[in-house]
């Protein structure tokens, strides 16, 4: 590991995931300030430069080996905080446009936790690094420099407005509402195209308490999505176990079947998706919080690896692309696209010329992969306006209909589908000869007909003992309460060049 150069300065804007993991790679090369508009919390509370928060956050497996390559034994320390780890599809009553996914033993695996929680642990990792330092409640007003290099940045600060901050590298990580293509056109940077697509989703959330027992038994995440194909408003819902003994529910809806803030609607909503599960185990929960509602959930992606950028620049996370919350690619695509520039880096150096074009063009094949999944699902819902679906989607669409049928009831198309969904592999995985060869002898025969619940988990969470119960589900496998440095060594990023998650 390179040990980082007190000659050398870089500037992250933004203190948030992605802000946090680009100062943890950075600081192997140079001494590194975070800006911050925030107070940043010393543990796991709100802030209100990251309203998402309020809702479902779950990381998966590709996103939580990515973290675990930058900061080895976070997932130990999320799961000492009180995160959740959930094997893939032993934990899951999912089901998908196609329908209910069987639970087979471990294929996978996610994090669930508060998104306050998640970031917390990383944060404190990250403020403790030899060099970190961070400005907070501080504006970035401007990018210093030219269209051939960026020097800095002009900051206003509580104590002084208009600061300069010299910088040799500067990295925007300031999210959703990131100013940097305006400052890089106020600059004379040309050719920063942007795309959008947005299916007009609306997410609404609330936090209950978790029937007694529940967690213990290792309840599993309730998913019950929308089917796109179907020309009607998309409608999902959802149940995360999360820390502390707590569900975290959360609803969405397309133009024409939108959640409200209204908590008298919120459990007849969730009755009323393609499966009335998540209502039926939230009915007579103890609420613990309000209705968050989030209505800025658009697919936006500003193509900043075919722009001219200048030297000493490049951006990350939300800044580069942001994607419908219900596919939970976000926090992956900003981990294995930072891991992708911890290469680069350790390869030529925070002093090449050209590393900031190097490190956009190296996140951008994670962006391309997520961003080809999310948009050419949303465009098909009612009302959704942006960018079409390119030559060849419909029979792409075709294929991976198949695919997902086949899912429910083949286990090694079960296992193919999470690899992609889980963003352990980028979609192209789909087209291997073993794959395709099952895929066209998929069949939806035997598929289940209703949520494979067990008897017991149907029991601690009250329902009709005489419903329809799932076979016990599989034992975790062999290891996976192993420590976090052993599940870090999976594959940690897309395999592959992209061609289309949650």
């Amino acid at each position: 590991m390179t040990q980082s150069s007190p000659h050398r300065h870089a500037v992250v804007i933004g203190g948030s995931l992605a802000g946090l993991l680009a100062a943890a790679v950075l600081a192997e090369h140079a001494t590194v300030t975070i800006i911050e508009a925030d107070t940043l919390p010393e543990g796991p509370e709100p802030r209100r430069g990251l309203p998402q928060a309020r809702h479902t956050h779950l990381l998966w497996s590709g996103g939580a080996r990515a973290v675990e390559e930058i900061l080895p034994g976070i997932t130990d320390d999320w799961q000492a905080a009180g995160a959740v780890r959930r094997s893939l599809p032993t934990g899951l009553v999912g089901k998908t446009a196609r329908g209910w996914l069987p639970r087979h033993g471990e294929m996978q695996f996610s994090i669930s936790c508060s998104r306050d929680l998640l970031d917390s642990v990383i944060r404190s990792r990250v403020i403790e690094l030899a060099g970190v330092t961070t400005l907070q409640q501080s504006r970035v007003r401007a990018l210093e420099g030219g269209a051939d290099r960026i020097t800095g940045v002009r900051v206003d600060t509580p104590g002084e407005e208009n600061r300069l901050v010299t910088a040799d590298l500067v990295v925007d990580a300031s999210g959703r509402g990131s100013r940097a293509r305006t400052w890089l056109e106020a600059l004379g940077v040309s050719g920063l195209e942007e795309a959008g697509v947005d299916s007009g989703l609306v997410c609404a959330t609330r936090v209950f308490e978790a029937p007694e027992g529940a967690h213990a038994m290792g309840f599993p995440i309730i998913d019950v999505r929308s089917d796109p194909r179907m020309r009607v408003p998309g409608r999902t819902a959802t149940i995360v176990p999360i820390e502390n003994g707590r569900w975290q529910a959360t609803l969405s809806g397309t133009h024409g079947g939108r959640p409200t803030s209204d908590p008298e609607a919120f459990l007849s909503f969730a009755k009323g998706v393609r499966d009335p599960i998540v209502g039926e185990l939230l009915e007579g929960r103890r609420p613990l919080t309000g209705v968050s509602v989030t209505r800025g959930t658009a697919n936006r992606r500003i193509f900043f690896e075919n722009a001219e950028l200048p030297d000493g620049f490049f951006a990350v996370g939300d800044s580069v692309a942001t994607f419908n919350p219900l596919y939970g690619q976000g926090m992956t695509v900003a981990a294995q696209g930072i891991l992708a520039v911890r290469t680069l880096l350790r390869a030529k150096g925070l002093a090449h010329p050209s590393i900031g074009i190097g490190a956009q063009r190296a996140i951008a094949p994670r962006v391309a992969a997520a961003w080809d999944l999310a948009t050419s699902q949303d465009i098909k819902y009612p009302g959704a306006t942006g960018m079409q679906p390119r030559a060849g989607a419909g029979l792409r669409g075709a294929y991976v209909d198949r695919l997902m049928t086949g899912a429910t009831t083949t286990k090694s198309l079960t296992a193919a589908l999470l690899q992609v969904v889980t963003m352990n592999r980028a979609p192209a995985y789909w087209l291997r000869p073993a794959v395709v060869r099952e895929v066209l002898r998929a069949s939806g025969r035997g598929a289940l007909k209703a949520a494979p619940l067990t008897a017991a988990e149907r029991a601690v969470a009250g329902l009709d003992l005489d419903g329809p119960a799932a076979p016990p589900v599989p034992a975790p496998a062999a290891g996976t309460a192993r420590t976090a440095r052993t599940v870090g060594t999976g594959t940690a990023g897309p395999a592959g060049p992209v061609g289309r998650a949650r």
